[in-house]
Order: structure tokens, then sequence, then C-alpha cells
């Protein structure tokens, strides 16, 4: 095997790449972490987390994105702020070329990019991300109890998380841009039939707005152009997904939505390269299950780096 670099390159430094490279430093491999602009990734735009495991007073994304990254650092963990431009993952080496044209070279990568939720792109939208403004139901929804709230979609995902605020709201308001829902029968079903759901059909939202949180939005109806304000407490966003896995092209290892498909050991079809967090095709996209699948893939790819010796 050719001198290389690095034994193990993760690309990505949310929540799952900082978990990988705390056990993969941890476990005294010669490892680095490319992160494009800080670590955190998502988690660094929710104000508030209390279903993480071990801080029952809750804490702030930012804090505990803290407190990972120091935990990595104290082990020797090396971050570096990189942006990863693509990958050449055709030989048992593999080659990482940087926005600056440079090149890195390691034996097995852990990529842990993560995924960006879709935006509507109107005013008040980023100014209320984590005022108001959610795109996670289940990380979000407890902090709306007996609130009112707008929620954006017509999907499965986002019917099924407007059912899920109901367990914690007073009354939920979907707002769907056309006359029917996309979501499958048996989702539509449940949720025409909920008393604390209230469909607002052939509608937009178009501004959101508040002091220092939200406190309306404004929508439009797409078949007559006129618009009114709603009263609510917060704004569920659900429009889609996205992968952030552009500087992968057409990679083999990507399933048709865009996301890394994986085998129960975070092991991708090419040997050597690994995933985990949200940019992998998971049921459930949380802090917790993205640092459960960091630890099975730097276990994973430990495993891989012995056989090759």
């Amino acid at each position: 095997m050719e001198n290389t670099d690095y034994d193990l390159v993760i690309v990505g430094g949310g929540p799952a790449g900082l978990t990988a490279g705390l056990y993969a430093s941890r476990a005294r491999m010669n490892v680095l972490l490319l992160e494009m602009i800080t670590p955190g990734g998502q988690i660094l735009v929710t104000d508030w987390i209390e279903n993480y495991p071990g801080f029952p007073e809750g804490l702030t994304g930012i804090e505990l994105v803290q407190r990972m990254t120091d935990q990595a650092k104290h082990f020797g963990l090396k971050i570096e702020s990189e942006e990863v431009m693509s990958l050449d993952l055709s030989q048992p080496v593999k080659k990482i070329e940087l926005a600056d044209g440079s090149f890195l070279s390691t034996r097995a990568i852990i990529i842990a990019t993560g995924a960006s939720p879709g935006k509507l792109g109107i005013p008040g939208e980023e100014k209320y991300t984590g005022k108001g403004v959610s795109f996670c139901g289940t990380c979000d929804g407890p902090f709306f109890k007996d609130r009112i709230v707008a929620a954006v979609g017509g999907g499965d995902t986002a019917v099924q998380e407007a059912l899920y605020l109901t367990k914690f709201v007073k009354k939920v308001f979907l707002i769907h841009r056309r006359d029917e829902l996309r979501a499958t029968k048996i989702l539509q079903e449940r949720v025409l039939e909920n008393d604390k759901v209230e469909i607002v059909w052939d509608s937009v939202v178009t501004e959101i707005d508040g002091l220092t949180h939200v406190e309306k939005v404004t929508l439009k109806n797409v078949k007559t152009d006129t618009t009114h304000q709603l009263p609510v407490d917060g704004c569920f966003i659900w429009v889609g997904i996205k992968p952030n896995t552009d500087f992968l092209g057409d990679s083999p290892i990507l399933d048709e939505y865009g996301f890394i498909s994986a085998d129960l050991h975070m092991a991708t079809s090419i040997p050597g390269v690994f995933v985990a967090g949200d940019v992998r095709n998971t049921p459930l996209r949380q802090v917790v299950t993205a640092v459960g699948d960091a630890a099975i893939a730097v276990v994973s790819a430990e495993h891989y780096l012995d056989n090759l010796t």
C-alpha cells in the first residue's frame, strides 16, 4: 500500500463528523476532519435542544457543538476549514480535491456532509429560523405546546409532521399550494379527520413576520391572488430536503434522491467509503441518530483498515 496523507478523512463537521472524529482520534488513528465553514452544520441554527440524552435542562445547538468540538480536540482531532470539491474513489487510495486546488490522499473516508432543508426563499424565513421558523417537527414540536402554528407542504413528510405537531399544539394550519395533498391516501385520511388541523388550500406563504419571534405569516391564494395575514406562533416548513452531495457528482453510492446508500455497518458499495448522519439514506434525521451512525462508521473503517495491513 502506497503512503498516504491520512488513514481516515472525515468530510463534514456536524454532529456526525465530530463524533466520528472523536472516536477515530481516541482510537489513535491518523485522521483529519474537513469542514467547509465551521463545525456544527444544521445544529447551529437550532435554538434549543432538549431531547439529546444527558442534558435534562436542554442547551443551545451552538453549546452542544462546542462541547462536541472541545471533546474531539481533547483527544487530538485535527480540524481544517476546507471545502471539498470532488472525490476520486476509484482506487484503494482515495483522492480528495480541495477548493484551493490541492489534493489529499487517504485510505478510508467517512462522508458526513449532512442535508439542507428545502427553503421557501421568502422574507423572514432566514431571520426567524430558530425563532419560530422550524424545519423539524420532531425536534421543535414540544416548544409550541398549546400554541397555534402554520405548516407548509403537502407531501408525506409535511402531513406526518403536521400530525405529530397535534400532540403538542392547539392548532395547525397546513398550507398547501394545490387543491389536493400529495401524501399517501392513508396519511391524507388521518390529517383530514384530525380536528386540530385546518388545511388552507391553494395558498402559499409569501412572508413571515414578528418582533423577536414569529407572530404572523402572510398568505396568498394562488387562484385569486388575494392575500391575508394569519396570526401564528410558529411556522414549520417541509418542502423537501436536499443532501449535501453535489461534490460526489453521479457517484454510484448515491440513491435516486442524492442521498448515500449504505449497509448496517455504514459501508457504501465502494470499499473504504463510509457514511454517517443526515446525508445517509436514513428514516430519521436527528442528532442522536447522526452520532450513532458515526460511531458505527468509525469502527467499520477501523476494521477495514486493519484488513489492509
